[in-house]
């Protein structure tokens, strides 16, 4: 198996640049996801390691290897897609096999390397079925499956589960990490706009934003530590909740004023913030609800969502843009119109600066 390395990678269509050079190094073995919104840039990405768009600028190696003019049948490279792509007329097993019997390989190899790799995706009994005798879970797995044999150095999928429903979706995930631990030395490339599948699936998680890469990190890092306001909203649901702030006092943690009330954060600044915008940020699942006046924040109760193993609050909120969103665990006895008061951790507090940077990285 191999890595991939990006240097100042960009694509342009015309005068118009949608990938502002990207520097990322995926090394060998790694689970690495793509994610982000629509249009940010992450299937063109995903293409132009496979080599089905064209590299604008920079250079992209696989493995050791400049495979800037690299056709994509000789990058080692094999990809999954949202549509199956299988042919109708053929069983299980011939459409696994297809590619090895393009390539001329020998009837043994092709016999051993599908049957592997249906044991390894719960297919071998279904190797004689037609595609349209299969769910779509099962039809997935098959695409998976058409990869595997080729043992390529590099799998790539482009969002293989967004055509699926939500239960199957699951499934298939659970059957894509489970094909990951089987196959450890495997290099894995998966680009989804689901940040669930990106939080269970990745080793390391690639945020992007209109063509640039915001952060790079372990899920939980990515959770914990955001670099900047659109991660931090990006990854959690609900997403985080963010009220402007002024900075009241700064030293060994940094006060900082929400309106009436002030709250300490264990976040060192520069003393030459004091008094400056900043913004505030708690995630919902950070937050606890104590009787009104008695917290850092006061709200009236807007919407109850009773969900069973959780309840989600959105408070209305003296000069607050938007709700704020609060997440409590199983059912809550609250009613719209009530009065209440959030808390919350200080070490789950996080702030950014006017520019939207956390100040754990400035």
């Amino acid at each position: 198996m191999a890595g991939v390395l990006m240097k100042n990678i960009r694509k342009s269509y015309g005068t118009t640049e949608v990938i502002h050079g990207v520097d990322l190094e995926i090394e060998s073995g790694a689970f690495v996801v793509f994610v982000g919104p629509s249009g940010c840039g992450k299937s063109t990405l995903l293409r132009m390691i496979a080599g089905l768009e064209t590299i604008t600028g920079g250079d992209m190696y696989i493995g050791e290897e400049r495979v800037n003019d690299i056709p994509p049948s000789r990058r080692g490279i094999a990809m999954v897609f949202q549509s199956y792509a299988l042919y109708p007329h053929m069983t299980v097993y011939d459409n696994m096999a297809f590619g090895m019997r393009i390539a001329r390989r020998p009837k043994e190899e092709i016999d051993r390397k599908v049957r592997e790799a249906a044991e390894i995706l719960h297919l071998s009994p279904y190797l004689n079925r037609l595609p349209k005798a299969l769910s779509g879970g099962q039809r997935q797995r098959v695409a998976i499956g058409r990869a595997i044999v080729r043992d390529p150095k590099v799998f790539l999928f482009d969002e293989p589960l967004s055509n699926l429903d939500a239960a199957l979706r699951v499934a298939t995930r659970i059957e894509i990490a489970k094909l990951k631990e089987s196959m450890p030395d495997s290099t894995m490339i998966y680009v989804t706009h689901d940040q669930v599948e990106a939080m269970t699936l990745a080793d390391r998680i690639v945020v992007l934003s209109a063509g640039n890469i915001e952060q790079v990190g372990a899920p939980i890092e990515l959770y914990e530590r955001p670099a900047n306001l659109f991660v931090a909203q990006f990854i959690g649901s609900p997403a985080m909740n963010v009220q402007r702030a002024v900075i009241d006092g700064t030293g060994e943690t940094t006060t900082i004023r929400l309106g009436e009330h002030k709250a300490a954060i264990p976040i060192p600044s520069p003393a030459d913030m004091s008094g400056a915008q900043v913004h505030f940020g708690v995630r919902p699942e950070d937050l606890t609800v104590a009787s009104a006046g008695s917290g850092l924040i006061d709200g009236r109760v807007n919407l109850v969502e009773c969900l069973g193993e959780v309840t989600n609050l959105y408070l209305d909120v003296e000069n607050a843009s938007e709700p704020i969103i609060v997440k409590l665990p199983g059912v809550q006895r609250l009613s719209r119109g009530e009065v209440v008061s959030l808390s919350a951790d200080p070490g789950k507090m996080h702030l950014f600066n006017s520019e939207g940077r956390s100040l754990l990285y400035l």
